[in-house]
C-alpha cells in the first residue's frame, strides 16, 4: 500500500511519519491496524514508523491491559534543519480535529 489512488499524482505535503505522529496524536489508544488503514499503509509500515517515533523520543507506547497506549513526547522538536528549533506540537495542533472522525465508526472492546 502507498499512495495509489491519490488525484494528481503521487506526492503529499505530509510524510507518512507525520501522518502515523498525528493519528496516535488524535486517539493514543488507537490500534496500529486503524492507522494503517488511515495513513493508507500497511500495518507492518506503521508498526517500522511507530518504531522510529519511539526511538527518535517523539513518542512511548505503554502497554495497558491488552492495548497499548501512545504519548506524544511534550517539546519534541523537528529532526529537519530547516525546521530545528521548532516544537512538533504546532502541527500537531493544526491537524488535532480530524474532519473524518465523525464518518468513522470504530468498535472497542
Amino acid at each position: 500500500m502507498g499512495d495509489e489512488g491519490l488525484p494528481h499524482g503521487s506526492w503529499t505535503f505530509l510524510t507518512s511519519h507525520a501522518r502515523v505522529l498525528l493519528a496516535l496524536a488524535r486517539d493514543p489508544e488507537v490500534r496500529l491496524r486503524e492507522v494503517a488503514e488511515t495513513c493508507v499503509l500497511t500495518e507492518r509500515t506503521v508498526q517500522a514508523i511507530v518504531a522510529d517515533l519511539e526511538q527518535g523520543g517523539y513518542l512511548t507506547r505503554v502497554r495497558e491491559g491488552r492495548r497499548n497506549h501512545y504519548r506524544i513526547t511534550p517539546g519534541a522538536k523537528f529532526r529537519h534543519p530547516a525546521e530545528a528549533g521548532r516544537d512538533i506540537a504546532g502541527l500537531l495542533a493544526l491537524f488535532a480535529d480530524d474532519p473524518h472522525a465523525s464518518h468513522r465508526k470504530r468498535h472497542r472492546p
